[in-house]
């Protein structure tokens, strides 16, 4: 049986990427399955950097096709922040409501319609050939006046995405991962490995 290794220990993260593979009847893996300690530093200055460093750090180590994302928070009238920074933002190993504490606060007296914000997801898939894929998904929205919700994690009580009134954690599970960044990430790389399956 094929093997993938997903590059993260995120249950939610690791819980949509084995819904991704379940088809192609492939073993999934995360981190959190494997006994082998190391660490990466995630020294990209773009998501799609640090997915690609995830991605192939882990497979140098683990020998394994690997799936690694690297995704965040960025809002427009904060220049992009938190970016990069997103799981990080307040402060190191920071609390999901630290960090919607800290944006909160930064855009307190920002009025809502420049409350302009976007979740994206850089996703790479880095193959025992060397080969690299990319995909990039993306979810609109805005930064609601109020925190609200319980469904979901990370910033997903504070963004309303665009075209809902609720937010993220407000939405149905089957709502949210059908228009999150993550999910049309995931969409374009179902694309891809329907026709490449036999190359993992």
């Amino acid at each position: 049986m094929k093997q993938i290794i997903i590059a993260t220990k995120n249950k939610g993260k690791i819980e949509e990427f084995q819904e991704l593979f379940s088809p192609y009847h492939i073993k999934v893996m995360s981190l959190l399955d494997v006994t082998k300690t190391f660490n990466i530093e995630e020294t990209g200055t773009t998501f799609l950097e640090n997915a690609q460093i995830k991605a192939e750090q882990t497979k140098k180590y683990l020998n394994l096709p690997v799936l690694a994302d690297d995704s965040g928070l960025e809002i427009d009238a904060l220049n992009g922040r938190p970016g990069i920074y997103s799981s990080r933002y307040a402060k190191e190993d920071a609390t999901d409501q630290e960090n919607i504490d800290k944006v909160m606060q930064e855009l307190e007296n920002v009025p809502y319609h420049r409350r302009t914000a976007r979740f994206v997801c850089a996703l790479t898939l880095s193959l025992l050939n060397g080969q690299m894929i990319h995909r990039i998904g993306y979810c609109e929205g805005k930064i609601a006046l109020s925190q609200a919700g319980e469904n979901g994690f990370g910033y997903d009580p504070i963004f309303i995405p665009k075209h809902h009134k609720q937010t993220m954690a407000q939405l149905h599970p089957d709502v949210k991962n059908r228009i999150s960044h993550r999910g049309r990430a995931i969409e374009q790389l179902e694309k891809w490995l329907k026709h490449n399956i036999d190359k993992l």
